[in-house]
């Protein structure tokens, strides 16, 4: 399975979020952020730069989520990086 063009396929990443005073945000709290963090599973034929297993931050209102192979993936444009780690 290959993205075609500048599209890149995720598996996004859930991010436990920790307040300077040791608290723990809950799921509901993470998802409000405006940044995800995500593995890299396959890119796209134009995209550069980036490659397979990378890690990512995007913009969290970027993509379509869908179900590939049993797995929940998101495509997004490489436009909506923002990170790689």
């Amino acid at each position: 399975m290959r993205p075609i063009g500048r599209y890149i396929l995720i598996e996004k990443i859930a991010q436990e979020i920790k307040t300077d005073s040791g608290l723990i945000l809950s799921a509901a709290d993470a998802s409000q952020l405006r940044y995800h963090k995500g593995k890299v599973v396959a890119v796209g034929t134009d995209v550069e730069h980036i490659s397979p297993d990378d890690i990512i931050y995007y913009d969290s209102r970027a993509g379509y989520t869908m179900v590939i192979d049993e797995r929940q993936l998101t495509v997004i444009s490489q436009s909506d990086i923002v990170v790689v780690l």
